[in-house]
């Protein structure tokens, strides 16, 4: 089925997408930052330069200034995804739906000024630390202190499953600046790479996105000064998290529906490629059926994503729809990611292979973000009336 959301700019960026991918994107490229378990900093430097990263950050300060249109960043996170370079997509994910927007939308000017320009390069790596041993979904369960002090805070306490962690030159950060856990409690403060105190853990090992690092970051006595406290005001950070979730868990859910598409164009190529008992595998009745299923299945993804990004982009996609588009599109990208792998036969089950690459970097889309089983209640205590 046609999609019909994008227009002819977007299409136009989209020649620009696939020529960064063709010059920078191989199966080279993609090994080495499996094997070093980052992207290297020369790709987030080109990204920069050939402007398809710091897309939401305004003209003014260097950016592309896409600040609403999230069809862009979509754009992306299709062709990126479609050459397989699954860790290249979540490296420009956490940069762009993650770290920039707080400053983009939430910022003091001083904020903006000093690190948005450099993020829209690729020159400042950033990342969201939010989870921590003790404390996942649940947020008001954090113990990351933030002490206010004369000319800012003192900052003890652990972050675990950092995206970007391990590179990251600055952090936004989920701190306890009051006591008990009402929402007024807690705020954003940026840390940055450097700090005293401020340590990046070692890399963690994963099933999936080998190739982008994960990291624990650890704060002890960590002076931040009042000028890193986002926005300038204490006791807004849980309200900040809370007006970029739907952001976020809009762009797993595109992340999502891009690893179908390229499931689905995978299996049908190498099933026409493949033969079994002299007739190719795709002639069989079976695998026929079964990629009628992914077909429809994704087509339906887009039609339901593509929904929502038309809703975000009108300013219309409130929490609920986003955290139903998320857990939703990431259900059906694992079952599109599974019939291609059984597909592919034991070929599937090969690294090498980017369908097997995808399926193990697909699996994590259930669980960061929110789970999925938290994006249910969110959804079900919307319908009950419950807040």
């Amino acid at each position: 089925m046609e999609r019909d959301i994008y227009e002819e700019d977007h299409e136009a960026f989209r020649d620009l997408v696939k020529d960064f991918v063709k010059r920078h994107v191989t199966h080279e490229t993609i090994e080495k930052w499996d094997a070093d378990g980052e992207v290297d900093r020369a790709t987030m430097l080109a990204a920069g330069e050939a402007g398809i990263i710091g897309l939401s950050v305004p003209e003014e300060f260097g950016g592309a200034g896409m600040l609403q249109d999230f069809r862009f960043r979509a754009v992306v996170n299709e062709e990126v995804i479609a050459a397989g370079a699954g860790s290249l997509a979540g490296a420009f994910g956490i940069q762009d739906d993650l770290a920039v927007p707080y400053l983009v939308h939430m910022g003091t000017q001083e904020q903006k000024a000093k690190w948005l320009p450099r993020m829209a390069t690729g020159e400042v790596i950033g990342a969201l630390a939010m989870t921590e041993p003790g404390a996942g979904s649940d947020l008001r369960g954090i113990k990351t202190t933030a002490k206010k002090t004369d000319g800012g805070y003192i900052v003890n306490g652990a972050k675990t499953f950092i995206s970007s962690g391990a590179t990251a030159d600055l952090v936004v950060t989920f701190v306890k600046t009051g006591e008990g856990n009402r929402p007024d409690a807690f705020s954003l403060v940026l840390l940055e790479d450097g700090m005293e105190g401020f340590e990046h853990g070692k890399k963690l090992h994963k099933m999936g996105f080998q190739g982008h690092d994960t990291a624990e970051l650890s704060f002890s006595d960590v002076f931040v000064p009042d000028e890193n406290l986002i926005g300038g005001v204490e006791g807004k950070g849980f309200v900040q998290l809370m007006m970029n979730l739907p952001l976020e868990r809009l762009s797993i859910g595109v992340a999502g529906a891009a690893a179908a598409q390229a499931a689905l164009d995978w299996t049908v190529a190498y099933t026409k490629d493949r033969e079994a008992f002299g007739e190719r595998i795709i002639d069989f009745q079976n695998t026929r059926f079964k990629i009628a299923d992914m077909a429809t299945t994704v087509d339906a993804l887009w039609a339901y994503v593509d929904r929502a990004l038309l809703a975000y982009s009108q300013g219309k996609l409130s929490a609920e729809e986003a955290a139903k588009v998320k857990f939703w599109a990431t259900e059906r990208e694992w079952e599109v990611l599974d019939t291609g792998v059984q597909l592919h036969g034991g070929y599937g089950y090969i690294t090498e292979y980017p369908i097997a690459r995808a399926f193990l970097d697909a699996r994590v889309h259930r669980i960061y973000g929110g789970t999925n089983e938290i994006m249910r209640e969110i959804v079900g205590r919307q319908i009950a009336g419950k807040r």
